[in-house]
């Protein structure tokens, strides 16, 4: 029962930390560019002062945990490159280019993980797992051929389409109307995102329904029931 009561609060962290995600990420740079563009702000100025946000939220969040995260310091990084580069060239498209570079980059990141110990999928999960899931979770992957093929081809999904959105940004970047790309770029992402999500969910209970398995490990599965005992009579 205490291991349940803890969930509700474990989704309300988790919801609050996605509407904060989104605020200060998404919203506010949205709204500082479009109200500095409508008061006469130049482009360039604009997407540099619009992504101050991000940064700032990323550097107090770097000094508060007193460590520095891989995606804080990537923000980081591509914006003062960015932000150098533009003040010399005085062309706002060098801007726009570092939001295609961060998907990017994180695709790789994705990827990368593969070859890890354990794949993105399944960190990921762990946000969702009680102690006892987590378990359970380590259980399946150690003895579940099925579950670690799963993981692992949801990982690669995850990093195309960051790939993909790095591609669509870049075009986009390169040939759109400088004014319209901010918001083109923002609403794609969040429609890949949600795309992969949804994705990821039907993978997870198309998989659960033919092992009677939790492909993220928030199902109980009764102790001393291997991992594979449906998928051995499938």
């Amino acid at each position: 029962m205490e291991r349940q009561d803890h969930q509700p609060e474990r989704r309300s962290r988790a919801g609050r930390s996605l509407l904060a995600t989104l605020t200060v990420n998404i919203a506010l740079p949205l709204a500082v560019y479009y109200v500095l563009r409508g008061q006469g702000v130049p482009q360039w100025q604009a997407l540099l002062i619009s992504s101050a946000p991000p940064a700032l939220h990323a550097l107090a969040t770097a000094v508060l945990r007193r460590r520095a995260e891989y995606f804080d310091l990537l923000i980081l990084v591509l914006l003062a490159v960015s932000a150098g580069t533009s003040a010399i060239s005085g062309d706002p498209r060098v801007l726009l280019l570092k939001d295609a570079a961060i998907p990017a980059v994180l695709g790789l990141w994705i990827a990368g993980t593969l070859f890890a110990a354990r794949p993105f999928t399944y960190q990921m999960g762990r946000q969702l797992r009680t102690p006892e899931a987590s378990a359970t979770a380590e259980r399946q992957w150690t003895d579940s051929p099925a579950y670690r093929d799963a993981l692992r081809s949801l990982t690669l999904l995850w990093a195309c389409g960051q790939f993909l959105d790095a591609a669509l940004s870049t075009v986009e970047a390169l040939t759109f109307p400088v004014d319209s790309v901010p918001l083109i770029g923002r609403f794609q992402s969040i429609a890949l995102i949600g795309l992969v999500v949804w994705l990821t969910f039907r993978r997870a209970h198309r998989f659960h329904d033919r092992y009677g398995i939790s492909l993220f490990g928030t199902r109980h599965v009764p102790a001393g029931q291997p991992p594979d005992a449906v998928a051995d009579r499938v």
